[in-house]
């Protein structure tokens, strides 16, 4: 994606969705253009069967596991949905954190609805780091079935270091799932090191197409047999259901896109966030990042400004595509989970704008994309001004 021409939209919720890349967009586009189901024996389904191993091998490369490690999926969503009610099936309690994705905590709920008593939920502090502190309580006091936290927030790009995690919870029995969609294809993440038993992941977020994604799951985990979707044997039989060969060629082609230039993207991106961080903070009284004290995602800045609404900002700078939360829960009435469980007012949560960068992000943009959020701020607050004025 080449930089946006003057007067056109400057593009900053890679979060949401990042635009496909090249090398997903002329994958998918060829295998569109060739007939054939990857479960039939004939040469069409053999070449469509291809198109899925290459895929699963790229896939495979960029995440250092092997390709009979993988299901494809739906998206994140699905395989989240999987990878919990799997775990959960084996008994125990399941753990998880109060700043999940709701592809997380709602699915959490579901299962344990039953037996609420069985979900236990980690806090997080002020930079929405996760306490893991309650964890060796937690592993100590119970059967645990499965720990499930995400390696980046969708919200903030608050990181949170597995390792410690993986350490406790297989020593006391459980399972580590991840919820790695913002991750994956932004930073380096070795499977071979950072030892979880499964792991969600969405295409769009690294530059392939929507609609389309994978769960990892380790070699040899215990895991009863419970796939979503029923039917023929897709996919060694865990995940029913014809191939979305297109979907899955472009998954592919995002995957070896990202690994081959991730080192370059993730720190040119953090420079391009760093700085329009600086100027914002200096620009906009009182305006404050969120979680800047802990590691954060390269290419995620999550902004309050006091008093004044998300919305409304958003409202007034259309040349900038940016967020004021989670796409997934775009149009719910109540603020972001994710802040309050920060321990931001609702105020304050109502008042945050999320901006997240990516691999097409250029200088230019960030400079644009600054100058359109100062104005707005100052915008809207001087039209509140005026209104409350007597």
């Amino acid at each position: 994606m080449a930089s946006d021409p003057e007067g056109t939209v400057v593009y900053l919720d890679y979060n949401a969705t990042a635009p496909l890349r090249p090398e997903a967009l002329d994958a998918t586009l060829a295998a569109l253009g060739s007939v054939g189901n990857a479960s039939s024996m004939h040469h069409p389904g053999r070449d469509a069967a291809a198109r899925v191993d290459t895929a699963r091998r790229q896939l495979a490369d960029l995440l250092n596991c092997s390709p009979g490690e993988i299901i494809f999926t739906s998206g994140a969503t699905e395989a989240n949905n999987f990878a919990l009610r799997a775990a959960y099936a084996r008994g125990g309690v399941l753990v998880t954190t109060a700043v999940e994705h709701p592809a997380v905590l709602e699915t959490a709920r579901a299962v344990t609805a039953e037996a609420p008593d069985s979900l236990l939920v980690l806090p997080v502090d002020g930079d929405g780091a996760v306490d893991i502190e309650p964890l060796d309580a937690m592993l100590r006091d119970r059967e645990v079935a499965l720990v499930s936290i995400m390696i980046a927030n969708n919200e903030t790009g608050v990181l949170t270091d597995l390792r410690p995690v993986i350490k406790a919870a297989h020593e006391a029995g459980a399972l580590v799932h991840t919820d790695a969609t913002q991750y994956v294809g932004r930073l380096p993440l070795d499977l071979t090191d950072v030892e979880v038993d499964l792991l969600s992941l969405s295409a769009h977020k690294f530059g392939g197409p929507q609609g389309v994604g994978a769960l990892f799951v380790r070699r040899g985990t215990s895991l009863p047999h419970r796939p979503l979707l029923v039917g023929g044997g897709h996919e060694r039989g865990w995940r029913a259901g014809t191939l979305n060969v297109a979907g899955i060629a472009g998954l592919g082609a995002a995957a070896e896109a990202a690994r081959l230039q991730l080192t370059q993207e993730a720190g040119r991106t953090s420079t391009l966030r760093d700085a329009f961080e600086a100027t914002l903070t200096a620009e906009v009284a009182d305006c404050r990042i969120n979680g800047i004290r802990a590691p954060r995602l390269p290419g995620v800045t999550s902004v309050t400004f006091p008093g004044v609404p998300a919305d409304a900002v958003l409202a007034t700078m259309p040349q900038v595509a940016a967020s004021d939360g989670s796409a997934c829960s775009s149009g719910a009435p109540s603020p972001s989970h994710v802040l309050l469980a920060m321990g931001h007012s609702r105020d304050d949560a109502d008042s945050t704008v999320r901006f997240s960068l990516g691999y097409a992000t250029t200088e230019r943009d960030i400079e644009r994309a600054v100058t359109a959020v100062v104005d707005a701020v100052r915008h809207v607050r001087s039209v509140m001004a005026a209104t409350a004025e007597p």
